[in-house]
């Protein structure tokens, strides 16, 4: 014991004096000589030699006055301060409160465009700790304001017609995901939770490649619309339509849209019948834009089609010009986890400029558009007319209630 002591009392001196690779040195042979478990051995050789103050003899016992080695925590001072956790939290608000991984690279594209429509107001030294924030520091600066919801939708497709021996099921070999152009869509319903009767369908279209969003609300699944829905879409997007590629239900397994594709020189596939992860793009739209945006509502009327078209026109522009999304580039098992890679958050609008097959006059087009779209009011446009709709839902079933209350009970006749 007296030896470790003294073992210990030279190499704690020599430890102390050391650089970091020398300390580890030291800790090998210390623990050669010792037999100490690492973690203790480290321990004991960080134990500083106290400072004895002096003795002094209280109820017959010795004691002794050491000086305090604790060190004295040094306060640091704050770099991202309350003005710049106002102006991120309306940044976060404008942009439907995105993730950090989302917001952060996007800051720098997105601060002189709200600045530009003087939607917000910053210092030098603000606006340059905003482009150099990283997206744990929003995540720790927006914990206090975070709020998350979830809820879970339902199914409302239906099996299509003998026409799936005509169309095949999507194979690598069908698609070039590369190329902008190529769509999953899919039909969102807003049923209410009650699947009878007529309800409005939105049109979900989602472009692989890019991103690129477009939707529009339908009378009901009925193949006419639907069709209808499609021609409306082709015409506004972009970029031409390459490949279509469906669920398994009647209301896009129908002769009318086959012949229409064929005409059009675009590929029409399907995906597995109950495989809900071959149109993964889509299904994650749906939720992310279309539920965000209107709910979980029943909407059947005539004025409520006309709102949520219109609330689409705005919510299009919205999401492909400012709402930056990541595309998975790599998944990797490592034993029981999943470790997955994600590239730089980039607006679909961003992806389009940026992809080689996209017309140079199509990109100038989208500039021109671009330079003229205001995020912040396109936002205020989107609340506005979602509280319409909420208003028209809560009023219509005010009237149902009455219409209850209204009603003449049955009568029973004993016979």
């Amino acid at each position: 014991m007296g030896q470790k002591k003294i073992v210990t009392r030279e190499l704690r001196d020599r430890y102390h004096k050391s650089s970091k690779k020398e300390k580890t040195i030291i800790l090998d042979e210390f623990i050669k000589l010792t037999g100490y478990n690492r973690c203790y051995a480290c321990q004991v050789l960080n134990l500083k030699k106290e400072k004895v103050l002096g003795y002094m003899n209280i109820a017959g016992k010795r004691i002794k006055y050491v000086a305090d080695n604790r060190k004295i925590k040094r306060k640091k001072t704050k770099i991202y301060d309350q003005e710049v956790f106002r102006a991120l939290r309306k940044i976060w608000e404008i942009f439907d409160y995105i993730c950090s991984k989302r917001l952060a690279p996007f800051l720098k594209e997105i601060l002189p465009v709200l600045e530009k429509w003087e939607e917000i107001k910053l210092s030098v030294e603000v606006r340059e700790k905003l482009f150099k924030i990283s997206a744990a520091t929003i995540d720790r600066l927006l914990a206090p304001t975070r709020k998350r919801y979830r809820i879970k939708g339902r199914s409302t497709t239906r099996p299509g017609s003998l026409l799936k021996k005509s169309i095949p099921i999507r194979t690598f070999t069908d698609w070039d995901e590369a190329k902008p152009g190529f769509f999953e869509v899919d039909l969102v319903s807003h049923d209410g939770g009650a699947v009878r009767g007529d309800f409005i369908q939105s049109l979900n279209f989602t472009d692989i490649s890019t991103g690129w969003e477009e939707m529009i609300a339908v009378k009901n699944k009925a193949q006419v619309w639907v069709f209808a829905g499609i021609k409306k879409i082709k015409e506004r997007l972009p970029f031409s339509i390459l490949g279509i590629d469906s669920d398994n239900g009647a209301e896009f397994i129908n002769a009318h849209l086959l012949r229409y594709c064929e005409k059009e020189q675009i590929t029409f596939t399907r995906s597995r019948p109950y495989r809900k992860n071959d149109s993964c793009f889509v299904e994650q739209k749906n939720y992310s834009v279309i539920r965000r945006a209107v709910g979980y509502s029943r909407y059947y009327t005539a004025e409520e089609l006309t709102l949520l078209n219109e609330l689409y026109g705005y919510l299009r522009l919205y999401v492909n010009f400012f709402q930056p999304v990541r595309k998975l580039i790599k998944k990797e098992r490592i034993g029981s986890k999943v470790k997955k890679r994600y590239d730089e958050a980039k607006t679909p609008y961003r992806r389009v400029l940026a992809s080689p097959n996209i017309k140079s006059d199509i990109k100038m087009k989208l500039k021109s558009q671009y330079a003229m779209l205001n995020p912040a009011e396109l936002k205020r446009k989107i609340t506005k007319l979602q509280n319409r709709l909420l208003k028209l839902n809560a009023l219509k079933q005010e009237m149902s209630k009455e219409k209850e209350k209204d009603m003449d009970p049955f009568v029973y006749i004993s016979t």
